[in-house]
């Protein structure tokens, strides 16, 4: 509710800011005609991931890559981390920050396994997984209409280089934290029985028909409120009363629509020309790097998703717009509201009671986010 407060409070400060002409009513319906392709994707990938954990698809996941992990704890947290990168990957960081969570921590307790390093390895990686294609992170989907709207392959082709370093880093990272617990075996024991075996099918096909949809250059926002619409149906049939409004995420919807209105409205009054100076211009390495950075601070201070909006202006070419999402993408790993998913996947613990000490991970991540980060922008540079 906290997160519906505060965008509703940026939203009526936009709303404001429009009415007493700091930005131009114009200004606000180009804004607007941008990101409601967005948005409507969130709603419905969401309400899809959502209906699809709920048909038990993910918990069937995890239970087969318990057996793929054959006694091994590190065999089977790799796989974890194979998973969640692909979640985040196909189906944007908050699928893997709030159903893969649940799902992996359950798994590693009935494997006799620590579920921190697990824990851990879903925030990460739904962070720093999340550079390679548009659908990945909101603000690929951002960065994306400001490089004139590159498929989603060609987009790839950008982001591929840092995209792996990202998720090699924290995963190398999480091992040598975790090592110990990690080098050791378990139980599989037995894999639960499908509670709908209609529902559960269903599901899988539909997230298996939408992957490559995602990825074939038609807006993301078609495929994606297809497949609700195909599952809303299907569960209307077969299980009506999963169908709630609380599906929609709407307290996201709030929040990065005031985001967008109130980072529009400081635009106008001249925070670009205050960020071009904090993060510099041209495509030199140095420059990449101090742009990357700067990303990374900036979400880290205030979220990645305004940080992202505030800076996207001054990025000014594709290099430097892939050097930002990398900052803003893969940085957030240090404080608790550096991303949204970050937030989410805390509650998700907190449901489980598993705990994990802040100062701790503000710790990890000081370390590892820079690293992450510095890296990734290298790999850029080598590409150019």
């Amino acid at each position: 509710m906290r997160t519906a407060i505060v965008g509703a409070v940026l939203l009526l400060l936009g709303i404001v800011a429009v009415a007493t002409g700091i930005l131009p009513l114009e200004d606000a319906a180009q804004l607007g005609d941008r990101v409601w392709p967005i948005l409507l994707f969130v709603v419905a990938v969401t309400v899809v991931t959502e209906l699809a954990a709920e048909a038990g698809l993910f918990t069937a996941i995890a239970q087969q890559t318990a057996r793929w992990g054959r006694g091994r704890a590190w065999v089977l947290w790799l796989l974890v981390a194979a998973v969640a990168a692909l979640s985040t990957i196909f189906l944007s960081l908050d699928t893997t920050a709030v159903l893969l969570t649940p799902v992996v921590i359950v798994l590693a307790r009935h494997a006799g396994l620590d579920p921190l390093p697990f824990a851990l390895t879903t925030v990460w990686l739904a962070n720093t997984g999340s550079l390679l294609l548009p659908v990945s992170n909101l603000t690929n989907l951002l960065a994306q209409h400001a490089m004139g709207d590159p498929s989603p392959l060609q987009f790839a082709a950008l982001t591929a280089a840092p995209a792996i370093v990202a998720i090699v880093v924290p995963v190398v990272a999480i091992f040598l934290i975790y090592r110990r617990r990690l080098l050791t075996r378990y139980e599989t024991g037995d894999i639960d029985g499908i509670e709908d075996p209609v529902l559960f099918w269903w599901s899988a096909a539909v997230v298996v028909a939408l992957v490559p949809l995602l990825v074939s250059g038609i807006p993301v926002w078609m495929p994606a409120t297809g497949a609700a619409v195909v599952l809303g149906a299907v569960f209307l049939v077969r299980r009506r009363s999963v169908l709630r409004f609380g599906l929609v995420p709407w307290q996201l919807v709030v929040l990065a629509s005031g985001l967008f209105l109130f980072i529009e409205a400081l635009h106008s009054v001249g925070l670009g020309e205050l960020l071009a100076v904090v993060s510099g211009t041209g495509d030199s390495p140095l420059a990449l790097l101090r742009l990357s950075l700067t990303g990374m601070v900036g979400a880290n201070a205030i979220d990645n998703l305004p940080a992202y909006l505030a800076l996207e202006p001054v990025a000014g070419s594709p290099a430097r717009l892939v050097a930002l999402l990398i900052g803003v993408n893969a940085g957030p790993l240090i404080t608790p509201w550096a991303s949204l998913a970050t937030l989410l996947w805390h509650q998700r613990l907190t449901s489980l009671d598993v705990e994990i000490r802040w100062s701790r991970y503000i710790l990890l991540g000081a370390i590892v986010a820079p690293l992450t980060v510095i890296l990734a922008t290298l790999a850029l540079i080598a590409t150019l």
